[in-house]
């Protein structure tokens, strides 16, 4: 394509062609994201869309540029072959064809092996995905023109800056820059290990121990701290993949009576699938007489953000947490769905008379609070009549939240993070109406599983919340007072392992749960 001497010019050409490229994709990626918000009834002023469009061009266009830049150089190279091998056919359609060609095939790539769903937001609808590869499709026009101008318009070139694409420590989330205060002196014992990714664990009266694996297993620890080799019997049919599991496992309030407990778990299949919740009866080899009692609706596509968190409230009403799919956060603010809300329901899975929205038309009579993203920390305070929950942000944006019956609690359209593309998921970190939450943690911790601690074998930790961090690999104690939560200092660091859930024991003692492929069960005691 071009005559000996000239690969200067090719060079340049591809410089510029990539950096328009990664200008209109990212402008696309932007503005498909505001629709969506403005979709929700949320008002973009004329100078918010253009700086949300600037933010993205500093901190998305980059990654992006990355992205398409490898796509664009395989596809631009393949279609010089093919010019190459047949001369008959047209640069003028052949170049923008294989451009857009290639980045589509990149972005199932990249959906295929990222562990979230849809990499860039703007593609998980067809329209905003067809712009997307319409920009792709612009850059390989530009690039063949620009390679066939006549050699006396050469003039017409300026210098094209030198553009530094820097992914590398975008997405590294440091440590928590909490002050901690002097610790007091514990130890770490092992109760159990062999866990495959254990996610919740269970206190019942007789000293037993109940633990779920994601994969689908219910375990018994004994008394005596034996953890029987066979998993239970009876448990419902469980979906695993990715995030999708058997998540949170709670025993009825009345369980000495009943023998019931509660599981919470993702059922269906890939192509479609729910965060639903079954009851049983705790038998000598299993669960019996188990039925499900709620399952989210609709059907959703994917594998990532089911929430699943469970607690009693003190009238005996049952709350649990659910994730918004990751692809459908919009959803989080459509209350004719169940998605990115909080639930609570009778013991029997029905819809208390008193829910925010119980009897509506409108909207799912379940829901007690909405706006959520996905949310896997949840504890009821009973000495301050209160139900707290954290919930994931992108990267940042981590939240901690005291719920209220009816309350919105922003997401997608307020959060303090942004994507994981570095992009702006919405120009807005606070707005009317909105629940601001308690405490953020920007960059994001991972946080899983939380207590609040009521033991009496710490008592400097009395009141506080200890929050399990999967990135940080750590415990975060954040302590509750007039309203107001604060970081105070981080536990446990020196286990290196991602902590799944966090747990106060009947003796004081606090339990962790570590979350890998050979999972722990551990037990925090004095020194």
């Amino acid at each position: 394509m071009a005559v000996p001497g000239s690969w200067w010019k090719v060079v340049l050409a591809f410089v510029i062609a990539l950096v328009v490229g990664a200008v209109l994709g990212s402008l696309v990626q932007t503005h498909f994201n505001l629709q969506a918000l403005e979709a929700l009834g949320v008002e973009i002023p004329p100078g918010t869309r253009l700086e949300t469009s600037a933010q993205d061009l500093v901190n998305f266009a980059p990654l992006y540029a990355v992205l398409f830049g490898f796509s664009f150089l395989c596809s631009q190279g393949v279609a010089a072959l093919v010019i190459r091998l047949s001369s008959n056919l047209s640069r003028l359609w052949l170049y923008p064809l294989a451009a857009a060609v290639g980045l589509w095939v990149t972005l199932k790539i990249v959906d295929a092996l990222a562990p979230m769903p849809t990499l860039i937001a703007a593609t998980r609808g067809t329209g905003g995905l067809l712009a997307m590869l319409v920009t792709a499709a612009i850059s390989g026009w530009l690039f063949v023109v620009l390679v066939n101008r006549p050699a006396r318009r050469r003039r017409g070139y300026s210098a094209v800056p030198v553009m530094t694409l820097m992914l590398a420590g975008s997405l590294a989330l440091p440590e928590s820059d909490a002050v901690a205060d002097e610790q007091p002196a514990y130890e770490i014992e092992t109760v159990a290990q062999g866990l495959e990714h254990p996610w919740s664990l269970a206190f019942l009266p007789d000293g037993r121990m109940l633990v779920t694996e994601r994969p689908g297993r219910l375990r018994l620890i004994t008394a005596e701290g034996e953890l029987l080799p066979e998993s239970l019997e009876g448990v419902p049919e469980v979906f695993a993949s990715a995030q999708a599991g058997l998540f949170e496992v709670l025993p009825a309030r009345d369980f000495e009576q009943s023998r019931r407990i509660y599981l919470s778990y993702a059922c269906g299949t890939i192509e479609a699938n729910h965060t639903c919740l079954a009851r049983g009866e705790l038998g000598e080899q299993g669960l019996d007489n188990v039925r499900e009692i709620f399952r989210v609706q609709p059907a959703k596509e994917g594998n990532a953000h089911y929430g699943g968190r469970l607690a009693w409230l003190p009238d005996n009403t049952l709350v649990l947490t659910l994730g918004d799919g990751f692809d459908y956060r919009e959803d989080a603010q459509r209350r004719e769905n169940h998605l990115g809300s909080i639930v609570r329901l009778n013991p029997d899975g029905t819809v208390p008379e008193d829910n925010p929205y119980a009897g509506s038309d409108a909207f799912e009579g379940e829901i007690y609070s909405y706006g959520h993203r996905n949310v896997q920390g949840l504890v009821y305070d009973q000495e301050q009549d209160r139900l707290i929950a954290h919930e994931h942000g992108p990267r940042g944006g981590d939240e901690i939240n005291v719920i209220r019956p009816g309350a919105n609690y922003g997401w997608p359209i307020t959060t303090h993070g942004l994507d994981y593309t570095g992009a702006r998921v919405t120009p807005f970190k606070e707005r009317e109406g909105i629940e601001p939450p308690l405490l953020h943690w920007t960059p994001s911790i991972a946080p899983s599983g939380m207590a609040l601690y009521r033991g009496n074998l710490f008592p400097r930790w009395q009141g506080d919340l200890l929050v399990g961090g999967l990135v940080t690999r750590q415990v975060h104690r954040v302590s509750l007072e007039n309203g107001q939560a604060k970081e105070v200092g981080t536990l446990f660091g020196e286990l290196d392992e991602r902590i799944r859930d966090v747990r106060t024991g009947p003796d004081g003692a606090i339990y962790l749960l570590t979350d890998s492929a050979d999972g722990r069960v551990l037990r925090v005691t004095p020194e």
